[in-house]
């Protein structure tokens, strides 16, 4: 273009849609297997309204079986504080049963000692009424070793039989010792 001169604009289109028609006509279109038309509009309204009411009837599917899962949740939350009370009645009974148990262990060992006094008192009860005074009889002038291995049977039978003395209950001996010979 020679200088001062401008250059003229054509009439009736703006700029912007010149260019705009002038890049569609240079664009290359593809053919028309490879981009498929989009489908209707009515067609697409539908397929969107039952994907929507399909997952509307899921969502009310699961609702109802959160409400069902409250229900239950609320069912357990009972059961579990009516268990809080049973587990706190159960503690309550085992701290009395242990009291109980601790005060029969201490009453227990207690007769434990008066069972071990007691027994001690009676040895030595029945070692103090052996040792003590009795119908004691000495006999004197027998053989030494006379009686055999068997003293216990010998001395009821020959004394009898020495002193003439029938015994009505026949006698009996608690203890019979042998003396010591003469010193």
């Amino acid at each position: 273009m020679p200088r001062g001169k401008t250059a003229s604009k054509p009439l009736g289109k703006p700029s912007r849609q010149l260019l705009f028609s002038e890049a569609l006509r240079h664009q290359r279109v593809p053919p028309a297997e490879e981009h498929p038309l989009p489908p209707p509009s009515s067609m697409v309204d539908a397929t969107q309204n039952a994907t929507m009411d399909r997952i509307l009837q899921e969502i009310l599917a699961v609702g109802r079986k959160l409400e069902g899962m409250d229900s239950a949740m609320a069912l357990l939350m009972v059961e579990m504080k009516s268990m809080r009370l049973d587990i706190a009645d159960f503690q309550t009974q085992v701290t009395g049963l242990d009291q109980r148990t601790t005060s029969v262990e201490t009453h227990i060992a207690s007769w434990v000692d008066r069972d071990q006094d007691l027994f001690y008192l009676c040895s030595k009860w029945t070692d103090l009424v052996d040792r003590g005074p009795r119908n004691n009889v000495r006999f004197l002038g027998f053989p030494e070793n006379i009686e055999g291995a068997d003293i216990h049977s010998y001395q009821p039978e020959t004394l009898p039989k020495i002193t003439g003395i029938i015994f009505d209950p026949a006698l009996d001996f608690q203890r019979v010792h042998g003396l010591d010979p003469k010193r």
